[in-house]
C-alpha cells in the first residue's frame, strides 16, 4: 500500500483570514484507504465548512492539540507557510522536528519569508513548496498554484471594484450615459486571465500587459486591449511558456511602456510572477502618485515580493489617494472552492514522493527537484538562494 505506515498531520491554518484546510474527507479517505493515518486538528475545516465528524467518518482522528500533531506525523500538509502560533507562544517551524516534511506554499524566494526557510533547513525538515510545482502535463492534477491563481483573479477584481468609488460598467442614466472603469491587467498567466475574464463580465474596459506573446493573445482572446511592452519573445519567454527574469535595462523599458496604461486605470490587477524569483516592480511610486485618486490596486503577486512598489504584504493601505491591496491569502478569501481544489492537488502531490509507506526525495526527477526548498540541513532552492545572495 502505497502510504502504509505513514502519518499526515494536517494542522488548523493560522494566518488572519485563511479559511482553507489541506484536506477534505475525500482526500482523507484517500489517504486512509492507501493505508495511512491522518491526524487532523480539531476544528480545521471549520472555515471551509467540513465538520469534523465528517472527517472523522472518512477515517481521520481528530487531535485537539496541534504539537501532538506536529509531534506524530511523518508528513505535515499545510496550506501557507509556517507563522508565529500565539495560542502556543511558538512558532510553527519550533514544532517541526528533523526528518519531517512538510508540503505547503513556501514562497522562499520573498524576502519576508527569509528567515523562516533558514530555520527550516536548520531544522533538518524536509521543505517542499508548491509554488514551485512545474507546469507540465504530469503534474497538473498537482498543480496547486494554478488552481489557486484561478480563485485569486477572479476574487481580486471583485475585491478592487468593491473599492472603486464608481461604477464599473456603463451605465445609461436620466442625465446621461456614464463611462465604463478601465482596468489594467498585469501578467496573464492564470490570475491574470481570469482576473482579465472577471473584469469584462463586469462590464470594464480592460487593458492586459505581458512580455510573452502567447499569454497576451490569450488575453486578446477574451476581449482586452493588449499593452505593446516592446520586449523582444526570445528575451521575454523561458522554458515551460514561463516569463523570463528580465535584465534591468528591459524592465526599465517595460515600464516606461506600461506607464500610460497604468496612469489611467481605475483598477489595476497585478499578478505577473516569475517562477521561483521575486516578482518583478512594474507599478513604481511615480505611476501610483499619477494615478486618479480613488483607484485601486490589488498586488496578487505579494506573496513572491509584489508588482508594486508601494504594496506592504498582507495590508490595505491608502497612498496617494490610491487603495493599494496586498492581501496574502486571497483565495483563503474563498475557502470552500479553494480548499476543495487544494486539497486534491496536495494528494495528488505527495502520491509523487511515498512509496510502499516511505518517502523518495528524488532530485532525478522534474516536479521534486523544483519544488524542494531544503533538505538534510541544506537549502537548495536556487531562487531562495539568489534572493538571500548565497549563489
Amino acid at each position: 500500500m502505497q502510504f502504509k505506515g505513514l502519518t499526515f498531520g494536517i494542522p488548523k491554518e493560522i494566518m488572519h483570514g485563511e479559511g482553507r484546510v489541506a484536506a477534505i474527507p475525500e482526500t482523507v479517505k484517500q489517504f486512509v484507504a492507501g493505508g495511512a493515518r491522518v491526524l487532523l486538528e480539531k476544528g480545521a475545516g471549520a472555515k471551509a465548512y467540513f465538520a469534523d465528524e465528517e472527517y472523522a467518518s472518512a477515517g481521520a482522528q481528530i487531535v485537539g492539540d496541534v504539537e501532538e500533531l506536529f509531534a506524530q506525523a511523518d508528513v505535515v500538509l499545510k496550506v501557507k507557510e509556517p507563522l508565529f502560533n500565539s495560542a502556543k507562544g511558538k512558532h510553527e517551524v519550533d514544532m517541526l522536528h528533523e526528518g519531517q516534511v512538510l508540503v505547503t506554499f513556501l514562497h522562499p524566494a520573498a524576502p519576508v519569508n527569509h528567515e523562516m526557510i533558514k530555520n527550516l533547513a536548520a531544522k533538518g525538515v524536509t521543505a517542499l513548496t508548491l509554488d514551485g510545482i512545474p507546469r507540465i502535463s504530469r503534474a497538473q492534477a498537482m498543480d496547486a498554484l494554478t488552481s489557486m491563481s484561478t480563485v485569486a483573479g477572479y476574487k481580486s477584481v471583485l475585491m478592487a471594484a468593491n473599492r472603486l468609488p464608481k461604477f464599473v460598467p456603463m451605465i445609461g442614466s436620466a442625465v446621461g450615459m456614464i463611462p465604463p472603469a478601465n482596468v489594467t491587467v498585469l501578467g496573464t498567466g492564470v490570475a491574470g486571465l481570469q482576473a482579465v475574464a472577471t473584469a469584462k463580465r463586469l462590464g470594464a474596459v480592460v487593458h492586459a500587459v505581458d512580455i510573452r506573446p502567447d499569454a497576451a493573445e490569450h488575453a486578446k482572446s477574451l476581449g482586452s486591449k493588449v499593452v505593446d511592452t516592446g520586449v523582444p519573445a526570445q528575451v521575454a519567454t523561458g522554458e515551460g511558456g514561463y516569463a523570463r527574469h528580465l535584465p534591468q535595462e528591459w524592465l526599465l523599458k517595460e515600464r516606461e511602456a506600461i506607464k500610460e496604461a497604468i496612469v489611467n486605470s481605475d483598477i489595476v490587477i497585478a499578478t505577473a510572477l516569475v517562477p521561483g524569483r521575486l516578482a518583478p516592480v512594474l507599478v513604481t511610486e511615480e505611476m501610483v502618485k499619477a494615478m486618479k485618486p480613488g483607484s485601486a490596486i490589488v498586488d496578487v503577486a505579494i506573496d513572491q515580493g509584489g508588482n508594486c512598489e508601494l504594496t506592504a504584504g498582507g495590508e490595505l493601505t491608502q497612498k496617494y489617494g490610491i487603495s493599494i491591496d496586498g492581501t496574502k491569502n486571497i483565495p483563503g478569501m474563498m475557502p470552500s472552492s479553494s480548499t476543495m481544489m487544494f486539497a486534491k492537488n496536495i494528494f495528488h502531490y505527495t502520491s509523487t514522493f511515498t512509496r510502499d509507506g516511505k518517502i523518495f526525495i528524488d532530485l532525478g526527477d522534474e516536479i521534486t527537484a523544483s519544488s524542494l526548498v531544503c533538505k538534510d540541513g541544506k537549502l537548495v532552492h536556487a531562487g531562495a538562494r539568489e534572493a538571500m545572495g548565497l549563489n
